[in-house]
């Protein structure tokens, strides 16, 4: 039995398409299903809108250390404009923000982290 080009063809199609739907589920299960959950409370510094194709807001909140010591920096990624909108009216300010800590991602077209923050809540000063 000879094999033909058509049929090699075919058998690469095939391959191309389950390769490309097995991506398209881990995408689909990473995005959705989240290694772990928190919350983290600092000052907020930065956060913008950022990339060439694939535009993600990112983020950078200073946490709250011990007097004299280094402070550190939480970087993270915001998926939602509307979170993204309240994290800008709240920069300078103390505030907790929720997120959820996703491992794997495949490419920086979700977020150049995988810290993507879901709440923020100003926190009044003490």
């Amino acid at each position: 039995m000879a094999v033909t080009a058509k049929r090699v063809l075919g058998y690469f199609l095939g391959l191309l398409l389950g390769l490309g739907a097995l991506v398209a589920l881990y995408t689909f299960v990473v995005l959705t299903w989240s290694y772990s959950a928190g919350e983290r409370a600092g000052f907020m510094q930065k956060l913008s809108h950022k990339g060439f194709v694939c535009k993600t807001w990112e983020g950078e909140l200073q946490l709250v250390a011990m007097p004299g010591s280094m402070p550190e920096k939480f970087l993270f990624s915001v998926r939602d404009d509307a979170v993204a909108a309240r994290i800008n009216a709240s920069m300078g300010k103390r505030v907790a923000l929720t997120y959820e800590q996703h491992i794997g991602v495949p490419t920086s077209c979700f977020g150049e982290t995988e810290y993507f923050v879901i709440d923020v809540k100003e926190v009044p000063n003490q």
